[in-house]
């Protein structure tokens, strides 16, 4: 789980301050795509979709349904807003499910 704890230690944090789809994208070495996923948090990704799936979808395109079908099951929701206002779950509890869903797909 080295990566969900190397995601979960630059979510927010200094020096990087990166957004859930930035700290994603790092974790799982796709820093070409770091810039352009700083608009991707904050439920500004496409859609809606929250930044982490996202972030995770960018990272693995090849299992983006995969991706969304089990970040769903989990929480209940796959939009940022939903997420947030609805379910209440935290931005860390998807970053770190975001992060668990690549390790488990890629291996």
């Amino acid at each position: 789980m080295e990566r969900v704890e190397q995601a979960l230690a630059t979510f927010r944090q200094p020096p990087y301050m990166y957004n859930c789809a930035q700290t994603i994208c790092a974790a799982f070495g796709r820093d070409d795509l770091v810039e352009a996923m700083a608009a991707c948090g904050g439920g500004r990704a496409p859609e809606g979709t929250c930044g982490a799936l996202y972030g995770a979808q960018q990272v693995a395109p090849q299992l983006s349904t995969v991706l969304a079908e089990s970040f769903c099951a989990t929480h209940g929701a796959t939009t940022c807003r939903q997420l947030k206002g609805e379910n209440r779950v935290p931005c860390q509890q998807c970053v770190r499910l975001a992060a668990e869903l690549l390790v488990q797909n890629l291996n």
